[in-house]
């Protein structure tokens, strides 16, 4: 991430409340415990709800639990970024909320926007995590988007082993492997675009935190001269 943007700052802060990942995590969990142990619902047929179950809310819980490791023990009251971590949790919520309303079959553009819009939610996140010391912004653009890319390829892996091997979706899955991909990379491409090229005022508060850190060294170095 370019200068400018900390997770850290009191205005980001208080952008995002502790409740709304609580409750990003709470929905997601509540629709797949019901598309696992509800019986007779065909939407949910051969989707690996039951793998679903017990990787999204693992996934979902990465990013905070890396936060508190890297970040807790060594400024013990620094503020959890929750706007990030909801970025983060947010495209689990909107697969299996598209699965609960039947859309995926319903709506033939809507596996498309998912992986689009998920990736871009998921790494705009991840970038505002993982980003704060990444300087020119092209190399935020570049880790961004390769490491949306990585994931792309890794999702479609795990969907390939859990059910499409098996599934109705083989003669289909080579195209619509490789559209998800591509989907998927162009999302975190954007993704990093918008985490390098936040607003003016983001570089304006770095530039006021920069020299005041930069102030004493200053001096020290006119005082030795």
């Amino acid at each position: 991430m370019p200068a400018g943007y900390s997770c850290d700052d009191p205005q980001v802060k208080r952008r995002c409340p502790a409740w709304v990942p609580v409750l990003v995590l709470a929905l997601t969990v509540g629709q797949l415990a019901v598309a696992e142990w509800w019986p007779g619902i065909d939407r949910f047929a051969d989707k690996a709800f039951g793998a679903r179950l017990i990787a999204y809310p693992l996934l979902m819980l990465v990013a905070p639990v890396i936060w508190w490791l890297a970040t807790r023990r060594r400024e013990p009251r620094s503020a959890p970024p929750y706007g990030a971590f909801t970025l983060v949790m947010l495209p689990f919520l909107v697969d299996v909320t598209g699965n609960s309303l039947d859309l995926y079959d319903s709506l033939v553009w809507w596996d498309d926007l998912n992986h689009f819009a998920n990736w871009f939610l998921l790494l705009t996140g991840l970038g505002l995590l993982i980003c704060g010391a990444v300087r020119p912004r092209w190399a935020v653009v570049m880790v961004v988007c390769g490491l949306g890319a990585i994931l792309a390829i890794g999702w479609e892996v795990g969907e390939w082993f859990t059910f499409i091997r098996h599934g109705t979706e083989i003669d289909t899955a080579y195209e619509d492997t490789l559209g998800d991909e591509v989907l998927g990379t162009l999302g975190a491409l954007c993704a990093g675009l918008l985490v390098a090229f936040r607003p003016a005022s983001d570089r304006r508060a770095e530039r006021s935190t920069t020299n005041a850190v930069q102030l004493p060294v200053s001096v020290q170095q006119t005082s030795r001269t």
